[in-house]
């Protein structure tokens, strides 16, 4: 490897760390030296607009659509990203098909006074800015308020801090990264709330003709999580998720068995559709797309009655 090699990510604290674990698992694996690597921070319209949801804006791509210009127009090699926050389908001419470990998927609660979600005041004000997390919570309580919050971690507990939240719900990944464990005051089962397809997982996107640097990104795949990957977006293509969709899925990887389940909410939450389904690991991608068929039939004959 001659040249160097260009990641390009967001800026926020946290997107610049998911970043440097790219570059550093790079270093590790080719054993180049530190200067052959250089991150490029890259400002995204989903940075750029906090006050709306993602959904009325243009959905998950805002934040991934940027960085994959840059990719395509070779201003940069590697793009990170969250894999939650990119759209189901992937972008011609580019290929995001290595991931490193992932970290814990499920999602935490934060509170000001430690208080777990079934302690909150009657009626409390909930941050997040997602659907799938407000009708998760409503199952769990249904008289808390969910409010739309936007911005980076330290923002959210910035403004929960001053107030204007009673709690707010996150990943627990970014927490995990952030060192902010301190905070939370609860960590939710993934039988009790199922999180967003992929998250806790850092993608890999390369240019799809870039065999150079798709050997760099095979080298440094982590097996599991490409396979924990796969099976969940899988579920996302077939019912065409994005955030107005409410979809939570989560696998594990048992020996040999792979097992997925999934809950797909109508438009306003009233009713949830599940399936859970295990089998081989060389089926997992098969399995992903079953279950992803399963919840659309079973939503779609719900909405013929």
């Amino acid at each position: 490897m001659n040249r160097k090699i260009i990641i390009g990510s967001r800026g926020s604290k946290l997107a610049l760390l998911y970043a440097q674990k790219a570059k550093d698992k790079i270093i590790e694996v080719l054993d180049l030296p530190d200067d052959q690597i250089v991150i490029q921070t890259i400002t995204t319209k989903g940075d750029q607009i906090q006050d709306r949801r993602l959904s009325e804006v243009g959905g998950k791509g805002l934040f991934s659509n940027t960085i994959e210009k840059e990719l395509k127009e070779k201003k940069i090699d590697i793009a990170v990203h969250a894999l939650k926050d990119m759209p189901a389908t992937e972008t011609e001419g580019l290929r995001t098909n290595s991931f490193l470990e992932r970290t814990d998927p499920r999602e935490i609660l934060i509170t000001n006074d430690k208080k777990n979600i079934k302690e909150l005041k009657q009626n409390a004000i909930v941050g997040t800015s997602s659907y799938r997390r407000e009708f998760q919570i409503k199952k769990i309580r249904s008289d808390v308020i969910c409010k739309l919050i936007r911005g980076n971690v330290d923002t959210r507990i910035k403004k929960l801090k001053e107030g204007i939240y009673d709690a707010i719900v996150l990943s627990y990944a970014g927490i995990k990264y952030l060192n902010l464990d301190n905070e939370i005051s609860e960590i939710f089962p993934t039988d009790q709330i199922i999180p967003s397809a992929g998250q806790g997982i850092i993608a890999l996107q390369c240019r799809d003709d870039d065999d150079e640097i798709i050997k760099v990104l095979e080298k440094i795949n982590h097996k599991d999580t490409y396979m924990r990957a796969h099976i969940e977006r899988n579920i996302l293509k077939v019912l065409e998720g994005d955030c107005e969709t409410a979809i939570g899925a989560h696998s594990i990887i048992e020996g040999n068995k792979i097992t997925v389940e999934a809950e797909l909410f109508s438009l306003d939450g009233s009713q949830i559709f599940y399936e859970k389904k295990s089998g081989n690991i060389d089926m997992f991608k098969e399995i992903g797309t079953e279950v992803g068929n399963t919840l659309k039939i079973k939503s779609n004959n719900s909405y013929k009655k």
